[in-house]
């Protein structure tokens, strides 16, 4: 049984000198919505790549031009027609279903994440090359995270801004204010400053996790300058940027211990949970508490104590 779209397919592709032009997601792309049905196209060809048959119960074995599974396949596990699906996968003009994306989720085996990530660009809103409103933290939500020293708290945005931070995650991460304009920002902070590499014992899989953290906040906003400032920047600075935003990666945040090699106080121990303020949605604040491990209360403690 098939299940069908909400919109009639297109009767045929762009064409030049007679022929229809093959470059497919980046030159069907264009118009409205095009960044979306391009970062949906890609998306799912990436995800479809990275399955062998055998792990989804088909035959494998055998010549293969590409690797994964073949786009028929990938209709076929979804009940969907392969004409439609090539179609999402060029990035053409069409609108699935709910219910189509829900399959081809459930047949490229896509976690909540990865799912919601492929809902948003199937389903959402079509976002034009607009750039958001600057951000700004309440002053209230300002003063309660400068108050709750001695936890190292901030406050982060849509871009993963720093937008506000007390002096115990100065003294532990880095003060924020001795960024560059424009790029006070955990990503940056990760990628383009050596220190956060010795930091974070652990740089290579949280870089990535952020990484993919990102991925699925900016399908919200394809489009904005700022967000595509940041991309080209981190792409230019860092190959392990470039080469993580690439995978098409989506990760959700959520609660997690931290451990840490301060420059000067060694190893730290944290548990950290992410909070979204109510009149803010779009912002989050990231807490930390010291674990009772390694004196980590003790070090922090004199850490502020010499800040000053």
């Amino acid at each position: 049984m098939f299940i069908l779209v909400s919109k009639a397919p297109p009767k045929s592709g762009s064409k030049k000198n007679g022929k229809a032009d093959g470059n497919g997601s980046a030159a069907l792309a264009k118009g409205d919505g095009g960044p979306r049905r391009a970062e949906l196209a890609d998306f799912l060809r990436n995800r479809r790549e990275a399955i062998r048959p055998e792990d989804v119960g088909l035959p494998g074995g055998g010549r293969r031009r590409t690797p994964g599974l073949r786009r028929e396949e990938v209709a076929q596990l979804a009940g969907v027609g392969t004409t439609w699906y090539t179609w999402l996968e060029q990035g053409r003009d069409v609108r699935a279903s709910a219910s189509v994306l829900e399959a081809i989720s459930s047949a490229l085996e896509l976690t909540p994440a990865e799912h919601a990530h492929v809902m948003l660009l199937g389903r959402g809103e079509e976002v034009g090359p607009t750039r958001a409103p600057k951000e700004t933290v309440d002053p209230t939500i300002k003063r309660l995270v400068q108050n709750l020293d001695p936890n190292p708290a901030c406050i982060t945005g849509r871009r993963f801004d720093i937008l506000a931070w007390n002096r115990a995650h100065a003294v532990v991460f880095g003060d924020p204010a001795e960024m560059p304009e424009g790029r006070r920002n955990l990503l940056w902070r990760l990628f383009a400053n050596p220190a956060s590499r010795k930091l974070h014992p652990d740089w290579e899989e949280g870089a990535r996790r952020i990484v993919a953290r990102f991925r699925g906040e900016a399908a919200r906003y394809l489009g904005d300058p700022d967000f595509e400032d940041l991309i080209s920047a981190l792409q230019e600075h860092s190959p392990e940027f470039r080469e993580w935003w690439d995978l098409h990666e989506v990760a959700t945040s959520g609660v997690g211990r931290k451990v840490l090699n301060h420059p000067s106080a060694g190893k730290l121990y944290f548990e950290h949970a992410p909070f979204r303020p109510n009149d803010a949605l779009e912002q989050r604040l990231v807490l930390y508490s010291a674990v009772n491990k390694a004196n980590t209360p003790e070090k922090l403690a004199k850490l502020l104590a010499e800040s000053g």
